[in-house]
C-alpha cells in the first residue's frame, strides 16, 4: 500500500488522534448542540488533516504553504470552539487542558511546515 507524504509527517498521527478526540469529546454535548457547535468543531478538526494532505499534494512552494496555513487557521479556529466550549460548561477543564496541549504541538509542526515552504519561495 502507498505511503503519502502527508501520512510520513511527524505529527500526522498526533493530529488524526486529536480529531478522534474531538469526536469523543463532543459526543457528551447536549443534543441541541448537534448541528451547532459540535458540528463546527468537528468540522474544523477534519479540515485541518484535510488541509495538510491537499498542500502536500500541490506542486508549488507557495500553494503548499497556503494550505498549510489555512490548516493552522482551523486549528485556532478548533481552539476558540474549546475555549467556548469550556465557558458553557460543555466540556471540562481538564478535557480542555488536554485538547490545547495536543494542539500546541500541532500548531508548532504546522508553523514550522509552512515556514520551510515559505523558505523555499525565496
Amino acid at each position: 500500500m502507498k505511503i503519502y507524504s502527508f501520512e510520513k509527517l511527524r505529527f500526522w498521527d498526533e493530529l488524526r488522534k486529536l480529531i478522534k478526540d474531538v469526536y469523543l469529546i463532543t459526543k457528551s454535548y447536549p443534543d441541541d448542540e448537534k448541528f451547532g457547535i459540535v458540528s463546527q468543531m468537528r468540522r474544523s478538526a477534519v479540515s485541518i488533516s484535510s488541509n495538510i494532505a491537499e498542500g502536500s499534494s500541490r506542486i508549488s512552494f507557495k500553494d503548499q504553504s497556503h494550505f498549510y496555513q489555512v490548516a493552522y487557521s482551523s486549528l485556532m479556529e478548533l481552539l476558540s470552539q474549546f475555549i467556548v466550549s469550556e465557558d458553557l460548561g460543555y466540556c471540562s477543564k481538564e478535557q480542555a487542558k488536554i485538547i490545547r496541549t495536543q494542539m500546541k504541538k500541532i500548531s508548532i509542526q504546522i508553523n514550522a511546515l509552512r515556514k520551510a515552504q515559505l523558505n523555499k519561495i525565496k
